[in-house]
C-alpha cells in the first residue's frame, strides 16, 4: 500500500474531454462496519434494523460520506489518477441508498482547462435497475510538478 514510488496518474495535456470510467460497486456489510468503526459514526439508520423499520427508509442506508469516499478513491486511484488532488465536490443524494445494493458509478471528463491545470469530471451513479441515485461533478487538479524540479528526481 505505501511504497517509496507510486506510478503518477494523467498529467493535463493526457486528458480529454469525454473520457470515460464506469466502476460498480456492492455496499457490503462489512464495509459498512468498517467505515463506521473508522469514523465512529452512531448514526442507527446506518445500522440499527429496529429503528430504521419505523422511518420512511425502512431499511439501514448507506451513510452518504462513505459513498463520497468511493467516489473520491476512484478519482484518485483512475480518473486523472495518483497524485490528483480533488479542488471542488458537488454531490447531489437523490435518493438513500441500502445495504447490499449494487452501484455502477460513471465518470465522464466534462472540461480540461489547461491553463489553470484543473479538470471538470461529472459523475453519475445509479442502482442495478438504473434509478439514478447520486449526480455531481468533481473539479480536479491532475497531478503535476513545478518545471523547476521536474527531473530533478530522475537519477534517484
Amino acid at each position: 500500500m505505501l511504497r517509496k514510488k507510486k506510478r503518477m496518474g494523467r498529467h493535463i495535456h493526457e486528458i480529454c474531454v469525454g473520457e470515460k470510467l464506469s466502476l460498480t460497486e456492492k455496499m457490503e456489510d462489512k464495509d459498512l462496519l468498517l467505515y463506521l468503526g473508522l469514523t465512529n459514526d452512531t448514526n442507527p439508520l446506518y445500522i440499527q434494523h429496529d429503528y430504521v423499520m419505523q422511518t420512511p427508509y425502512k431499511k439501514p442506508i448507506v451513510p452518504t460520506t462513505m459513498l463520497t469516499g468511493i467516489i473520491s478513491s476512484s478519482i484518485n486511484k483512475y480518473l486523472p489518477g495518483p497524485g490528483s488532488h480533488i479542488m471542488k465536490l458537488e454531490l447531489n443524494f437523490l435518493q438513500a441508498i441500502h445495504h447490499g445494493e449494487l452501484l455502477k458509478f460513471d465518470f465522464e471528463v466534462v472540461h480540461v482547462d489547461v491553463e489553470r491545470q484543473i479538470v471538470t469530471v461529472q459523475t453519475v451513479v445509479c442502482t442495478e435497475d438504473d434509478v439514478l441515485v447520486i449526480d455531481g461533478n468533481i473539479v480536479v487538479t491532475p497531478p503535476y510538478m513545478t518545471p523547476s524540479v521536474h527531473h530533478a528526481l530522475d537519477n534517484f
